[in-house]
């Protein structure tokens, strides 16, 4: 199982990027995908997640009506799109597999079944 990020980058308060992460070596079809991000000194925190059976999605507050996961389970991709960026958000995002979403904020890195590289996201004038 292979999962790559991409989509990271600079971009000003107030900009949008489009993150993704492309899955290789399983089906897609059997998990919830999501992504966390690790900023400078902080720990790493689940940011979003989607479920494959019904699309339920998970936000964390910080995120909730500006970024909007989505998937494609036959291009084995999901997407990450960040609007009305902050420096607060200037972190490294990792995406990540797993059976579920349900408690996506906290989980650990032993806690689900894949992670992918990160990509950093740099929010700056």
């Amino acid at each position: 199982v292979q999962l790559q990020a991409s989509g990271g980058g600079l971009v000003e308060p107030g900009g949008s990027l489009r993150l993704s992460c492309a899955a290789s070596g399983l089906s897609l079809d059997d998990y919830a995908i999501g992504w966390f991000h690790q900023a400078p000194g902080k720990e790493r925190e689940g940011v979003s997640c989607m479920t494959t059976s019904d699309g339920v999605t998970y936000y964390a507050d910080s995120v909730k009506g500006r970024f909007a996961i989505s998937r494609d389970n036959i291009k084995k991709t999901a997407y990450l799109q960040m609007n009305s960026l902050n420096s607060e958000d200037t972190a490294v995002y990792y995406c990540a597999l797993d059976f579920i979403c349900t408690g996506w904020k906290h989980k650990g890195y032993n806690d689900v079944e894949a992670w992918g590289r990160g990509t950093q996201v740099t929010v700056s004038s």
